[in-house]
């Protein structure tokens, strides 16, 4: 009888330890991370730094928030690399060679996205293409599309365009400011204003997805689509809304993107969509959430910054980092499925 008991015992202790890793062990992996980074780098730990890292996340943060979305209900997308891309290039566009103010530019962006968003849905929902079919197809129809207006050229102030004249427009100030502005926080010009952004569009999506009964549909849509569709949900309304949501935040990060460069760089969203989708699928691992969430989208993206900024630091070569980021992925997925599913067993 003691025997059984000690081993019982134990078993539950294996399997505490277990949950605990699962749960805490990716948050470990990234505190583990600062700290290394601190203690190995001069200036690792300032303020300025921090900041850095959240600017150099927060359009890929925002991008792969919307990938939470369509992964919510169980879907993918692969064009919001290139949503992102066409909604800079629109506002460099409408700006400079269209002398409209940055209001018309920030409302042209966000109709991108809305209307790149239904589009997804209509092919995935009503045409019954598989999702990464679709999304593939418009990142290729996006990626042509945008070159068209200018035939390949990037767009800049005083820029020739094809048939010989001189774009008159200009980025006006008020939407540099959002890529380029900083406020005081404790320190003058220290957090940038994609930083806030991030952070209010973090905070929104979580409380949408968690806490409210649009959210908590869409999780089940994902989770069972058949039982919600029983259960009178309007299924396809809901994927539909969350392909919306991911062109939305594909758009704002193009607008951002926009404002920090301060021109409409053709080759500057190359890196998004995998920076992006790598952060929403970290997610999955941290507190062994083993689903999409935002909390865990934001936390994946911080740590992709915290890695590349500390390997920067550290003069390692550039060559390396989509190695490193590919491992971290690796370790994430296995950190979500394989150990979670060993504690189901």
């Amino acid at each position: 009888m003691t025997s059984e008991t000690e081993t019982m015992n134990k078993a539950a202790a294996k399997f505490d330890l277990q949950n605990i890793v699962i749960r805490y062990g990716f948050l470990a992996l990234l505190a583990g991370l600062i700290a290394y980074f601190s203690l190995s780098t001069d200036g690792f730990a300032s303020p300025q730094a921090a900041v850095f890292i959240f600017q150099s996340v927060a359009i890929t943060g925002i991008l792969a928030l919307g990938v939470t979305a369509t992964l919510v209900v169980g879907g993918f997308d692969l064009s919001i690399g290139s949503v992102a891309t066409s909604a800079m290039m629109a506002a460099a566009y409408v700006m400079v060679v269209l002398e409209q103010n940055a209001l018309v530019a920030v409302v042209v962006c966000l109709l991108i996205g809305v209307v790149v968003g239904l589009i997804n849905g209509f092919l995935i929902v009503y045409m019954r293409v598989p999702d990464l079919l679709a999304t593939l197809g418009m990142m290729f129809l996006l990626v042509g599309l945008q070159r068209i207006p200018t035939e390949g050229r990037s767009i800049a102030t005083g820029m020739t365009m094809p048939d010989g004249s001189v774009a008159g427009g200009s980025f006006s100030s008020a939407f540099l400011a959002l890529g380029r502005h900083r406020f005081d926080f404790f320190i003058p010009n220290l957090v940038p204003v994609s930083v806030v952004i991030l952070l209010v569009l973090a905070v929104l999506i979580w409380f949408f997805l968690e806490y409210t009964r649009f959210g908590r549909m869409m999780y089940a849509v994902g989770s069972n689509e058949r039982a919600a569709e029983l259960a009178g949900a309007p299924v396809k309304a809901y994927k539909i809304w969350a392909y919306v949501i991911s062109g939305i935040f594909a758009s704002i990060g193009g607008i951002l993107l926009a404002a920090r460069l301060g021109r409409g760089d053709i080759a500057s969203g190359n890196n998004l969509l995998l920076d992006s989708v790598a952060a929403a699928l970290i997610g999955f691992a941290v507190l062994g959430a083993a689903k999409p969430n935002a909390f865990g989208t934001a936390i994946g993206a911080l740590f992709v910054g915290v890695l590349l900024q500390g390997l920067t630091m550290m003069n390692a070569p550039y060559y390396t980092q989509d190695f490193v980021k590919g491992a971290v992925l690796v370790v994430a997925l296995v950190f979500t499925f394989a150990l979670s599913h060993r504690g189901k067993r």
